[in-house]
């Protein structure tokens, strides 16, 4: 006669599929971070290339309608020579209309990378950013199910959930 199969506790699916997870979100997590610390040195040139850009625009435009045309970042003119315009990023020649001036833009594969930090609800990837989030939120609730209850490491899981919580509201408020 078979023997009666014993029930497994809820505990043993939660560590399985936290487990699981955990080996399949390793690739994206490994993306998401490399973009995201690299995103935090996107005021400077790190790992940037210079682009020169030239574009023509109507002749006889001033500072600020310059500044509308162009859509750059942190745009100042910083003199004005009769017929040349000079910007903080290049020229504007007032009776051409041409403007001439540099960018410093990431690469391509940089590009990508990031835009997985820009996701918005009505995009593509929106139900990619989605589910990975979900995730990631199982990953960190299902780990209390790591360690049985009134356990050394169970409770020192608890005291380091709490220190993360601590920090992350603290760096908020900052």
């Amino acid at each position: 006669m078979r023997q009666r199969e014993k029930r497994k506790p809820f505990s043993y699916y939660i560590r399985v599929l936290h487990r699981d997870i955990g080996f399949f979100l390793i690739g994206l997590t490994a993306i998401y971070c490399i973009s995201g610390v690299i995103l935090i040195y996107r005021d400077t040139n790190f790992l940037k290339d210079e682009k020169v850009v030239e574009k023509q625009l109507k002749p006889d435009l001033k500072g600020s309608e310059l500044s509308d045309a162009l859509s750059l970042r942190k745009f100042k003119v910083t003199r004005n020579d009769g017929e040349t315009i000079f910007f903080n990023e290049g020229t504007y020649n007032t009776t051409t209309g041409v403007a001439r001036y540099s960018l410093q833009e990431p690469p391509v594969w940089l590009k990508s990378f990031n835009k997985l930090h820009m996701t918005s609800s009505k995009g593509p990837a929106a139900a990619f950013a989605t589910i990975f989030g979900v995730l990631l939120l199982f990953m960190a609730i299902s780990s209390f199910w790591m360690f049985k209850p009134n356990t050394k490491h169970f409770r020192r899981g608890i005291y380091l959930a709490v220190a993360g919580l601590v920090f992350a509201i603290v760096l908020l408020l900052l």
